[in-house]
């Protein structure tokens, strides 16, 4: 498994240090999307500017993509290979309101919407809303 991270790392032309790599596998082997405060609590001693900026190449390279869920704190989850996070390579979320926790269902694409012809989208955010399996 730490191979296959430093060669997903290396392959989008990103340095594989320690800590790029622990971040990597946090997000990779979660169930959920996770914030900024649950991934800085997994590490014993991280300069939050480290994490910061680690979060920030690796959404820059769309290895991973934000989610904001309206739950007051952006959420990250892995994109899947070859993604570059454009409006039809997007995929619904849902927010558990019981758990507080994010999915990302990515074999559900967001629908296309008919919008006038002079509107370019660069982004969309799909998100429903309600009780996950487990909570109810």
């Amino acid at each position: 498994m730490e191979q296959e991270l430093e060669d997903k790392l290396i392959k989008k032309n990103i340095n594989p240090t320690a800590m790029r790599l622990l971040v990597l596998k946090e997000i990779t082997n979660s169930r959920t999307a996770l914030n900024f405060y649950e991934l800085e609590q997994k590490f014993e001693k991280v300069e939050r500017s480290t994490l910061y900026r680690t979060l920030k190449i690796f959404e820059d390279t769309h290895l991973i993509h934000p989610i904001s869920d309206g739950s007051g704190s952006v959420k990250y989850a892995i994109c899947e290979n070859e993604c570059n996070c454009k409006p039809e390579e997007l995929h619904v979320h849902f927010l558990c309101y019981k758990c507080e926790k994010t999915f990302c269902y990515n074999e559900i694409v967001i629908p296309k919407v008919q919008l006038p012809d002079n509107v370019i989208v660069e982004t969309a955010n799909y998100i429903l809303k309600g009780i996950c399996n487990k909570c109810r």
